[in-house]
């Protein structure tokens, strides 16, 4: 029945994104950014209204009163492609660091292109940072909030890995807040299986945790411990102690 469910699920996945392309992509480098993210976010809003009815998952999205009214630096734990696609809606305009070979896909990387990500070539790391950094105040400053997985790829549910402080560099140069962001959508939107899960899909966000006079460090400390005490209370995958792995070199959003 899942298996059913969730081949469902991608024959309207790849309509929408065909419909919205030829419809949208036209348009979108006409208008100024902000209607450009209003427009090109029917088709986030349309994917995960379609990703609930068509594989049967009920969300559970909380704290979204929590959202300071100007920009911010969001920083999320990353399991799958969800998360990428509604925290786009969760809070516009934000502006997303993202591997730059997503931009080559067709329609769906033309449409992120016109969206001013951080797109960066992962092949070489310390250029990579110094981008990250770099353009992601001048994202804050333009008025953009700014989204970072600080593990730095997909972790499944159940796996812990280190978080990198450049979210946090951002935000502390910046003088922005840091917003984090738990949820457990990997568990219904399985990173590395196509068969949908029904059942749960739950997502937090925290209280803005503030910048002014701290140090990175201390920030990121506050963050992941509010992340995975959260993913300790939504998760149907028991949690590890402890992170595993090496600290990841940069965030990238791995929508693939």
């Amino acid at each position: 029945m899942n298996a059913l469910r969730s081949l469902l699920f991608y024959v309207g996945y790849f309509l929408v994104m065909l419909v919205c392309g030829v419809l949208f992509l036209p348009l979108a480098p006409l208008l100024p950014l902000g209607s450009r993210y209003r427009l090109l976010n029917v088709y986030n809003h349309l994917i995960t209204a379609w990703f609930r009815l068509a594989c049967g998952v009920r969300y559970d999205i909380r704290g979204r009163e929590r959202l300071p009214a100007g920009p911010c630096v969001i920083l999320a734990n990353h399991q799958c492609e969800w998360e990428t696609i509604y925290l786009q809606i969760l809070k516009p305009p934000v502006c997303t660091v993202l591997k730059q070979e997503l931009l080559r896909i067709p329609l769906f990387g033309w449409g992120l292109r016109l969206l001013h990500p951080i797109a960066l070539d992962r092949s070489r790391p310390a250029r990579a940072m110094k981008q990250v950094l770099t353009q992601g105040k001048q994202r804050l400053d333009e008025g953009l909030s700014v989204l970072i997985f600080p593990e730095g790829t997909r972790v499944a549910p159940g796996h812990r890995k280190r978080y990198n402080k450049s979210g946090t560099v951002i935000a502390c140069r910046a003088g922005v807040p840091v917003v984090p962001v738990a949820h457990n959508a990997g568990e219904r939107w399985p990173g590395r299986h196509w068969v949908k899960n029904p059942g749960r899909l739950s997502l937090v966000v925290g209280p803005p945790i503030e910048t002014d006079g701290r140090t990175p460090e201390e920030v990121l400390v506050e963050v992941e411990a509010w992340i995975e005490a959260r993913l300790a209370e939504i998760s149907e995958v028991p949690r590890p102690a402890a992170a595993g792995g090496e600290a990841a070199p940069l965030e990238v959003s791995a929508r693939r």
